[in-house]
């Protein structure tokens, strides 16, 4: 049975009280249906003249900017012809005046299930402005696309919050992001008045493949549920002179660069990292960002079973081998990265600058996932509570 989204739910029985508001929708290109429908157009259909403000995320409404730290400005919507505030432009905080226009916040955004990916933190600071500026917000629950159970890698330490990671989460939540919103807005005191509308027919265990819904990509370089499942490791390449794929037709399933001996890496490889996946050599040239036009070696990660699959595991050994075997070409990437000008870019991604130093000294990765036991232990036991699905 298809899973039915918080978007549908909410057209099918929306609460009574919302009839008397002035609506405002934070929203981007996969924010529709069933039917290809976009979340802002059913809002507008079943609220006429009601919906009165759009605001939007990293990359965009239309989701057209390809990179980092690429701003959009504010713009009318062409055809609603009402205000679009951008989110990552000159504010990535609403201000007064974006919330002036409303009475109640609609956030319907499709998360990936990764610590670093912006969308989550917009929410927390539109969370925080409600509360601020006295609005309601509903947040339209959508499917954690990399599933419900699996966590993944360290918790953020306090010297590394960035617009990449605001809260002490693990690189692989296993939330959705209506349980994200809960676990912000109640665990972490934001305190303002919000509501989810859960899915229907979602379960924890499944991927996105899984719940009959159409993949519309989030951001540029996400096009398949695929790149979604590899980026919780596949990201880590961002804070490196490795090439993550961008500028490739397999964004985030690539990685690679000119000086690197695929061959070598992989029998560098230890333990199961490669649980469901395949380390496929391969060669490319990216047609933009790092390494554009030049020939670049490295991988194409084929996921072969998902549910073994540990996307975080496989990054953090192929960075200990690459930095072990090309030391003197590989470097890490200096700031700025994602309005951060001073720290390593992944200190921020990693969210824990010992991780890092970890690698710089070859320490097994077996021995750094060990040490995360008890943490993720406590988070999931926190977590449980805002639980929404079984």
């Amino acid at each position: 049975m298809s899973v039915q989204t918080g978007i549908e739910r909410f057209m099918d029985s929306p609460p009574a009280w919302v009839s008397k508001c002035r609506i405002g929708l934070l929203c981007n290109p996969a924010s529709v249906n069933r039917d290809f429908t976009h979340t802002r157009k059913l809002i507008h259909q079943k609220f006429p003249e009601q919906l009165t403000a759009l605001y939007s995320p990293q990359h965009g409404f239309f989701a057209e900017k390809q990179d980092n730290m690429i701003e959009s400005g504010d713009m009318v919507d062409p055809e609603l012809h009402i205000p679009v505030f951008s989110l990552y432009g000159n504010d990535r905080i609403p201000t007064r005046a974006m919330f002036d226009e409303i009475d109640l916040l609609i956030i319907d955004l499709q998360d990936v299930g990764t610590r670093v990916y912006t969308f989550i933190y917009t929410m927390s600071y539109c969370l925080e402005s409600a509360k601020k500026y006295n609005k309601r917000v509903i947040i339209l629950d959508r499917p954690n696309p990399i599933n419900g159970n699996t966590i993944e890698g360290n918790l953020l330490k306090p010297d590394c919050v960035s617009f990449v990671g605001r809260y002490p989460i693990p690189m692989r939540h296993g939330l959705t992001i209506g349980e994200l919103g809960l676990l912000f807005n109640e665990y972490f005191n934001i305190g303002c008045q919000l509501d989810i509308i859960p899915m229907k027919h979602w379960n924890r265990a499944m991927f996105f493949q899984d719940t009959g819904l159409p993949w519309v990509p989030p951001s540029p370089n996400l096009p398949t549920p695929i790149s979604a499942m590899v980026y919780p490791g596949q990201v880590l390449w961002e804070g490196t002179n490795i090439s993550e794929g961008r500028g490739t037709a397999k964004p985030f399933e690539m990685l690679g660069a000119p000086f690197m001996d695929p061959v070598k890496i992989e029998q560098s490889l230890e333990g199961n990292c490669l649980s469901g996946a395949f380390l496929r050599p391969a060669a490319f040239e990216p047609t933009s960002n790092k390494w554009a036009g030049q020939f670049c070696r490295g991988f194409q990660i084929h996921v072969t079973d998902p549910k073994l699959f540990l996307p975080f595991r496989l990054a953090l050994h192929l960075l200990r081998s690459i930095f072990l075997l090309h030391k003197n070409q590989f470097a890490w990437n200096p700031p700025p990265y994602e309005y951060e000008f001073e720290r390593l870019p992944i200190d921020l991604i990693l969210g824990d600058k010992e991780v890092r130093k970890q690698i710089e000294n070859l320490e097994s990765p077996q021995k750094i996932e060990k040490s995360w036991d008890r943490a993720l232990t406590e988070f999931k036991s926190i977590c449980s509570r805002f639980y929404l699905y079984d």
